[in-house]
């Protein structure tokens, strides 16, 4: 398998996985992966991908630019745009939805606002970010650097790490730990839907080692249930 088809199978993986799922899984390995106050415009999004990473900061002298990389990006991407979380200027609007969206972009992720919302519904085109907002971002933020680490909602993402996003936000998967988070994350779903089963067959939700270790102690004799 090569290091190519094997990313993709993480990506196919995660794609199968609510971030509720991944969530659990990043705190039962002690990470950070939860991005605060980040939602998605429509409800019905669905993310997954590996980040190319944006960093905006306030212009100065140099007016410098607000983005001119969407060209250079492809299927399996995820812009993940630092503008510190402002929310008094936009850094994207329907040009850039309308490029990231025909050239297969899996979505954008911004710690900020958007702008020209109705063209990311309009196309189904998902965006993650801290709300909506009309005003540019020209001549008031500039990008300081590209495909290095950047801050959203909390937390540090690098280059190719992975992000999912869905109705509840969005998690992001460090890229040497994904493998790992995965297989943590597909367990808590095989475990929920377990559980699930047994809800709709009329069963409690106990957790079967609390009967074994009641009946191992005396407490509890063969045959009775909690």
């Amino acid at each position: 398998m090569t290091a190519q088809s094997s990313a993709d199978d993480l990506l196919t993986g995660f794609a199968a996985v609510d971030t509720s799922h991944v969530s659990d899984a990043l705190d039962r390995l002690g990470l950070a992966g939860q991005c605060l106050g980040l939602r998605p415009l429509d409800r019905s999004f669905r993310l997954v991908g590996r980040a190319f990473t944006v960093r905006y900061v306030p212009v100065g002298v140099e007016r410098g630019s607000v983005g001119d990389y969407i060209d250079d990006l492809g299927p399996g991407q995820v812009v993940v745009l630092d503008n510190a979380g402002r929310l008094d200027c936009t850094v994207w609007g329907d040009l850039l939805t309308a490029t990231a969206h025909q050239r297969g972009v899996a979505g954008t992720v911004i710690d900020g606002v958007c702008r020209d919302s109705d063209r990311s519904l309009e196309l189904g085109y998902p965006i993650y970010s801290r709300g909506t907002w009309m005003r540019t971002g020209k001549d008031r933020v500039r990008v300081d650097g590209y495909d290095g680490p950047v801050s959203i909602g909390g937390v540090r993402v690098e280059p190719g790490d992975v992000l999912v996003g869905d109705a509840d936000g969005v998690v992001v998967i460090e890229r040497d730990k994904a493998a790992s988070l995965l297989e943590a994350a597909a367990k808590k779903v095989a475990d929920e839907r377990s559980r699930l089963a047994d809800i709709a067959a009329g069963k409690n939700l106990l957790p079967k080692w609390l009967e074994e270790s009641l009946r191992a102690a005396g407490l509890l004799k063969q045959g009775e249930t909690l």
